[in-house]
């Protein structure tokens, strides 16, 4: 089963959980005349939504790729952890609003047999759903799952919360119901907040995985003729969607042909391992004893000695403009980024007196 039909698959298992255990609720509430019992029911048909959003959310970014959306519709499960997310954090502060009005306002709870059976019912259902939901979230790295996972797990507790306070109050008469309940609901509100970050920084361009760019870098050096990996940029279109690009040093003794071979290698065989769509730039190292390699090393050398860079690559001399180009990544430390390739292309300058200087300010994006 693939990765959307088992977040189908769980989020109706969720739909279908919730639709029998309001069921129950209202069955039990009719035949024993509980209002409150009915209300809750109706509040767990309420709490199906967020299995609807993630089947809808996750049917949506299946859409094959058109004319406006080239890479596909993938983002859309971001969107739908976002609506799940919002919805956890409405629960929270509609929460936080009703324990600081106990809080106020205290209340005796009257509990009986029926209504301490079902509260008991819908407690451990909601945990067993709860973690079933986030676990497959977990594994099949779907925000929404495990938002939706999270918010029957924390409906579990908010009721547990109250049938704990109703025992402190009928056994020890002193009521904590509201301050309990405010409790809870900040840390809800927080878990919202945190749910909201994954799905928001995915839609903004979030940094991909150190484990995943160390990767992808270890696998391209395994290629023969590649001498390093840089400027490894990766975009995500959705969980399945990776595209982006990265430059690889290759020596200046490799033709054409032969460097078209080596990147054609390289996109096949990470798109068949990580699905990622990628493109290959190349930087030629200069090699031998001749005016570009004495000159490469040179400039390699005076810049790795200076405070602030960690990176140095993509030089270049350009023979009919007798200019030197070469990219520098400074470290997060350098605040000022202009003072930096000022300084570099001073030194460069009195070291070359005779040839232009182009020192470009690159960044680390992964």
């Amino acid at each position: 089963m693939d990765r959307s039909k088992e977040i189908i698959r769980t989020s109706v298992i969720g739909i279908i959980s919730n639709v029998l255990l309001a069921a129950f609720k209202a069955i039990v509430g009719v035949l024993a005349h509980s209002v409150a019992i009915v209300m809750d029911a109706v509040n767990n048909l309420s709490d199906a939504l967020s299995s609807v959003v993630t089947i809808v959310g996750t049917k949506l970014s299946q859409k094959p790729a058109d004319l406006e959306h080239p890479f596909g519709h993938g983002r859309i499960e971001y969107l739908s952890a976002i609506v799940i997310a919002i919805i956890v954090l409405s629960a929270g502060v509609s929460s936080l609003i009703e324990s600081v009005r106990k809080m106020i306002h205290p209340t005796e709870p009257s509990y009986n047999t029926i209504t301490l059976v079902v509260v008991a019912v819908a407690i451990v259902v909601k945990l067993l759903l709860g973690h079933f939901v986030k676990r497959k979230g977990e594994q099949l790295k779907s925000d929404a799952l495990i938002a939706s996972g999270s918010d029957a797990l924390f409906d579990a507790i908010i009721t547990l919360s109250t049938l704990v306070s109703a025992g402190i109050m009928l056994l020890w008469h002193v009521s904590i119901d509201g301050i309990l309940g405010t409790l809870i609901s900040l840390v809800i509100i927080k878990a919202g907040v945190e749910m909201l970050t994954s799905p928001v920084n995915e839609l903004l361009g979030a940094r991909i995985s150190k484990e995943m760019v160390n990767t992808i870098k270890r696998e391209v050096m395994e290629f023969d003729g590649v001498h390093g990996v840089f400027d490894v940029i990766l975009h995500n279109y959705g969980p399945n969607v990776l595209i982006g690009s990265l430059h690889i040093n290759v020596y200046d003794t490799m033709n054409a042909y032969e460097v078209h071979g080596l990147t054609r290698r390289i996109t096949e065989e990470l798109f068949k391992r990580h699905g990622i769509i990628l493109t290959v730039g190349i930087y030629a190292v200069a090699t031998g004893n001749n005016k570009h390699a004495q000159m490469q090393h040179a400039v390699m050398q005076t810049i790795k000695r200076h405070e602030g860079i960690l990176q140095v690559h993509g030089f270049y001399y350009f023979d009919d403009e007798r200019r030197i180009s070469v990219d520098v990544v400074p470290a997060v430390s350098v605040k000022d980024e202009a003072l930096l390739q000022q300084q570099l292309t001073s030194e460069l300058q009195a070291l070359y007196p005779d040839e232009h200087i182009t020192v470009l300010i690159d960044h680390n994006y992964s």
